[in-house]
């Protein structure tokens, strides 16, 4: 039964989203908590591990989720069911390109996804940061908190480096060092 579910939702997950893996990622997230299949910390973490791996990050998302909750089978079964959705359509789009190209119905579905699909994004970084940066609830006393400080200097860091067209993995790679370094020497909760 819970093959067929992580196949189930992740095909509804990868049918029903259009931007990309992040654009999927408060679906994935309401799912997945909603299904109480892995605490939010945990589903935190494993966005930083997704970001940080080789391959697409939905993938990645719901390889893992499938895994947690199914072994080997359950990883193959949420990861066929994400990305089952794209497969279809595009081979579809592939058949069909030239009348899609120029059909002013696509185009105009098109033109109303993007900006959709860029709010699902910033959607999804608003609920990160809040539990990066906030993750008991905003108040005053952040303001004393260690790594509250730490967290921010390193988003304000990365971002620069980032808009300074540094390479992703170079960002990725100091970000981890960073993060190892001061996890050590603040002795930072997990």
């Amino acid at each position: 039964m819970i093959y067929w579910e992580l196949f189930y939702t992740f095909f509804k997950i990868g049918l029903f989203t259009f931007g990309g893996g992040y654009a999927m990622l408060p679906l994935i997230q309401d799912e997945v908590i909603a299904h109480n299949w892995i605490p939010m910390e945990d589903f935190i973490n494993f966005i930083a591990v997704s970001e940080s791996t080789p391959g697409p990050f939905a993938i990645n998302m719901a390889t893992y989720v499938g895994t947690q909750m199914g072994g080997l089978l359950g990883g193959v079964c949420s990861t066929l069911g994400v990305v089952m959705p794209s497969f279809i359509v595009i081979l579809i789009v592939a058949k069909l390109f030239e009348q899609f190209k120029k059909n002013k119905l696509v185009k105009g579905a098109m033109s109303g996804l993007k900006p959709a699909a860029v709010g699902l994004i910033a959607a999804a970084v608003v609920s990160m940061a809040l539990i990066v940066f906030v993750p008991d609830g905003f108040s005053t006393a952040i303001f004393t908190s260690v790594e509250f400080y730490i967290s921010l200097a390193l988003f304000a860091v990365m971002s620069v480096l980032a808009f300074k067209k540094v390479h992703p993995i170079l960002i990725i790679v100091i970000s981890a060092v960073v993060g190892i370094i001061t996890g050590f020497a603040f002795k930072l909760p997990m």
